[in-house]
């Protein structure tokens, strides 16, 4: 099996020093130099073109935006952004991933070294996810111009307002107390995406009315990012978005996006549904945890519940999607012609938790004929 070929590109001294003793001790990996500008990395994309670049955003002679511009304009590859974990590094990041970048890394300004060292788990992953990426997939669905769904029938009359080790879900939600439930008024749009799902999310978004019923959102992204995301998406969407907070009730109209480094879980109050923001280890290698909140829409919502598995590596959220199918929730994953990485999807297709696969641009329409 070929290694992943990586390049990095800091003007961190330490940054490219701990990157390259974390990268070198998997052998599917491959380092074929590091540069402390886009500049110097030209020299090295003469010799050997790497599977994946590792970016920084903030360089001198040349910054990370505008070298990653240059790069998906001229040889697309998949870029992995490694960026801080400040307000102003998530604005910048989030343009870095509207211009194709497919991960993000996160550093701290300070305890560099020692931070890089705890979270090497994650880098190596997300090295491994974006070169499973397809970003020539990225470049097109760009381009193609969002399908707005109308919502043909009127929405009921109410009181709307406006608008480490692996670990299952048992680590931080229970599987038992759940019951069967009668049709509820009140609709959830549950959704999980990792690699790939940014650019994914948007054009299923953006395609939605503006009374469209209520979406939860674990898109897989570090702490501080999700705000910048949601604010986003708010910004070119019809439907409002915005980021988690405890006791957010889902209501038609809004779409909310759980918080970086927390898990999102689902709770049935009466006939409507509410959120809770919870802590709690990573599941599935992950926080916030697809499957987390999946199998909070299994036992709140059952039949009342849309659950959708969209691209990114790995197999979170598959286990729960299975648990929404065994409850009655109708569950959907996206085709692997549309998927940048198409890990979860399968997984979820593998597992039989899924009632039909459908194409990214047909999300949109099922959410609006959810009833």
């Amino acid at each position: 099996m070929a290694k992943i070929k990586v390049l990095i590109v800091d003007d961190s001294a330490v940054v490219r020093q701990v990157l390259k003793e974390i990268l070198s001790k998997d052998p599917q990996i491959e380092l074929i130099g590091s540069a402390a500008d886009p500049i110097f990395a030209e020299r090295y994309l003469k010799k050997d073109w790497p599977d994946v670049i590792i970016l920084d955003l903030e360089m001198p002679r040349m910054d990370g935006i505008t070298f990653l511009k240059k790069l998906m304009a001229e040889h697309p590859t998949p870029v992995v952004i490694c960026s801080t974990l400040s307000k102003e590094g998530a604005q910048v990041t989030m343009e870095a991933i509207s211009s194709g970048a497919v991960e993000i890394i996160t550093k701290p300004e300070m305890g560099l070294k020692g931070f890089l060292e705890e979270s090497a788990a994650r880098f190596i992953h997300s090295v491994k996810g974006a070169a499973a990426a397809k970003v020539g997939k990225i470049a097109g669905m760009q381009k193609r111009k969002p399908e707005t769904v109308v919502l043909k029938k009127k929405p009921p009359v109410g009181p709307f307002a406006k608008v480490a080790p692996k670990l299952s879900a048992d680590a931080v939600i229970s599987s038992h107390g759940g019951s069967p439930l009668g049709s509820t008024t009140d609709k959830v749009i549950a959704i999980g995406a990792s690699t790939g799902g940014t650019q994914s999310l948007e054009i299923v978004l953006r395609s939605l009315p503006v009374d469209c019923h209520g979406i939860v959102i674990v898109q897989h992204m570090p702490e501080n990012f999700t705000a910048a995301f949601s604010q986003r998406l708010n910004e070119v969407c019809k439907i409002t978005v915005k980021e988690a907070e405890d006791g957010d009730r889902i209501i038609r109209g809004r779409a909310i996006v759980a918080h970086g480094d927390k898990h999102l879980a689902i709770k049935r109050s009466g006939a409507q549904y509410r959120l809770q923001v919870l802590d709690g280890p990573l599941v599935s290698r992950h926080r916030p945890s697809v499957d987390v909140l999946f199998r909070s829409a299994a036992k709140e919502a059952g039949k009342n519940a849309m659950g959708v598995l969209m691209t990114g590596m790995g197999d979170d959220g598959a286990a729960g999607l299975l648990e929404m199918k065994n409850t009655g929730a109708k569950t959907y994953a996206q085709d692997e012609d549309t998927s940048i990485v198409f890990g979860m999807p399968a997984e979820a297709i593998k597992r039989g938790a899924v009632l039909e696969v459908v194409s990214l641009y047909q999300i949109a329409k099922k959410i609006v004929q959810f009833s």
